[in-house]
């Protein structure tokens, strides 16, 4: 049976953490949503895979809502045999000061009958470290990285302590680097140290890869972690060194990808404004207007697929919302911040959607909750996670559609990742 049930807070999420567990030989499946009905009637054999990864859109809804679907998500995975269970979010902690993360891993402790979890969203492949409690992006407190302007979970605190801590209904503790160093032992008897002290949550140092495998070794029996996708690179080595686990040679095969190509970003985070501006400079790209959204949806997004067709012979184009955060404050103001994200979201979906009728069978997502609407209005029910493009965002395939899709976190890739990420496409 599938060793590991993981729930993830946004699609994007998903599968940065099914890319992680693959890349280091643990067969893995993307469910989008709690399947329906009893686990034994799923289109999932847990039988053929080590990882089950559930990619909810729980991140910024309200905290009863991201708290019900988190425990749906759960049980599922607990009714398909699974052992172990991993809560991911995004390795930038998005969050606010009411949740989702406190509560959501509250409620999975509970269930789960467990009384203490690590939180650990560092992933320094991609620049995310923590240190004394604090985050850090590329050397930048997360305060300073540009997600202090984040429309929806603006990170205004880079003491993950603090800010957890706000969220939970228990106490936040911290395994620091010190501890780390001196091995999985060492934190062992740490996390020893936090149950005395009633601790529910510890927030982990983390700074390196070698860090990683300690923190996999050391967690090897706990029934519930949560953090960023990074700590998923040491579990698989530390549950095969457990005999719970067989090697794997190669899971990460996908079939070729032919038809046309294209992008849809909604993301409006500083590395996907770049990512835009990049592309925009030789490659056609159309920037979405929210007011002619708000005022005409079907106009809109039949006029952007009209600017579409004819150029998806001569390689990938881009369509967009993606905007500054002067802007973005401008739209939110005057249409209403969630009502803002969730017209372009929708705008985007259908554009999407109209993409894949034009041809296109290669789409590169950009953003969580785009991704989130544009794999439910493609009615995508599972992926099969491929090859990486950059460190935290892979080639995925629906079988089902016969599209490949790559579903980009909106801090994460090169500058250059709308042109590379067809160069390596299967």
């Amino acid at each position: 049976m599938a060793l590991l049930g993981c729930i993830a807070d946004d699609f994007t999420g998903a599968t940065d953490l099914a890319n992680n567990l693959v890349r280091n030989g643990m067969r893995t499946v993307q469910v989008i949503g709690v399947p329906a009905g009893p686990a034994a009637d799923s289109v999932v054999d847990p039988t053929t895979v080590d990882a089950i990864v559930i990619a909810l859109k729980s991140r910024t809804t309200p905290v009863a809502d991201a708290v019900a679907e988190s425990r749906a998500a759960l049980g599922w995975l607990r009714e398909s045999g699974c052992e172990r269970f991993f809560f991911k979010y995004c390795s930038t902690f998005d969050s606010t000061h009411e949740g989702n993360i406190g509560p959501v891993a509250d409620a999975l402790l509970a269930d789960l009958g467990a009384d203490l979890a690590v939180a650990a969203p560092a992933f320094p492949a991609t620049g995310r470290t923590v240190y004394q409690g604090h985050l850090f992006v590329n050397g930048v407190p997360l305060n300073e990285s540009g997600m202090q302007d984040h429309p929806l979970t603006p990170m205004t605190d880079a003491n993950l302590v603090r800010w957890l801590e706000a969220q939970s209904a228990g106490s936040v503790g911290l395994i620091p680097y010190e501890t780390i160093e001196a091995g999985p032992g060492a934190v062992r008897k740490s996390l020893d140290a936090l149950r005395r002290d009633r601790k529910r949550l510890a927030i982990v140092d983390t700074l390196d890869r070698p860090h990683l495998f300690t923190l996999g070794t050391a967690l090897v029996d706990a029934a519930l972690v949560t953090g960023g996708s990074g700590i998923a690179i040491g579990l698989p080595a530390a549950y095969r060194a457990e005999g719970l686990l067989e090697a794997r040679d190669n899971a990460a095969a996908l079939h070729a990808l032919g038809g046309y190509s294209a992008i849809v970003s909604g993301s409006c985070s500083t590395r996907t404004r770049e990512q835009v501006a990049e592309f925009a400079q030789h490659r056609p790209a159309l920037q979405l207007d929210p007011v002619a959204v708000a005022n005409d949806v079907d106009h809109e997004v039949q006029a952007a697929l009209d600017w579409a067709a004819p150029q998806l012979d001569e390689g990938p184009v881009l369509i967009y919302s993606t905007a500054e955060p002067a802007a973005v404050a401008t739209t939110q103001a005057n249409l209403g911040q969630a009502e803002a994200g969730a017209l372009l979201e929708t705008a985007l979906a259908r554009i999407s959607q109209g993409l894949v009728a034009h041809g296109v069978n290669r789409l590169v997502v950009a953003g969580g909750e785009t991704s989130g609407a544009v794999v439910r209005e493609l009615g995508v029910t599972t992926l099969r996670i491929g090859s990486q493009i950059d460190p935290g965002v892979p080639w995925t395939a629906s079988d089902h559609l016969g599209l490949g899709l790559a579903l980009k976190s909106g801090n994460f890739g090169g500058v250059d990742f709308f042109t590379r990420a067809f160069e390596v496409c299967p």
